[in-house]
């Protein structure tokens, strides 16, 4: 049984009280809700229960918190799934495709992945045009 507590001043609570309860990131406030947890007793396991976490996972969120505080519990940059599709790189050759095939998405996207050497779903193609038409750019 692990039993690793935190002392947590009223200021630290605060925060972490205060993202746990408005931060738009999910992950960053299940993260706090694990320090919160922690703060009142609880062993690993049981607040990996409560809130769908290996207790090893939840060891390791308490030690990045003690280390370096909340910005530990956020996930650093370059984490994460990149994107298919760079608004710089390949905005010109998608929009170029998509005109000539206009009413045939499909076959752009075909001519799109034989071109860029990767391959896409018709959704990913259907939101990255979403995104140039809303940024103006389409």
């Amino acid at each position: 049984m692990n039993l690793q507590v935190i002392k947590l001043t009223k200021e630290q609570r605060e925060e972490l009280t205060n993202t746990y309860e408005n931060d738009k990131n999910s992950t960053f406030r299940k993260r706090c809700h694990v320090i919160l947890l922690k703060s009142q007793k609880r062993t690993s396991k049981d607040v990996g229960t409560i809130v769908g976490l290996h207790e090893v996972s939840v060891n390791s969120w308490l030690k990045r918190y003690k280390l370096i505080g909340i910005e530990g519990l956020k996930n650093k940059p370059g984490q994460g799934r990149k994107s298919t599709f760079n608004k710089e790189e390949h905005e010109e050759k998608v929009r170029k495709e998509v005109k000539k095939e206009c009413q045939r998405l499909k076959k752009a996207k075909e001519q799109l992945e034989q071109d860029l050497g990767k391959e896409f779903s018709l959704r990913t193609l259907k939101r990255f045009l979403k995104t140039l038409s809303a940024s103006g750019s389409a």
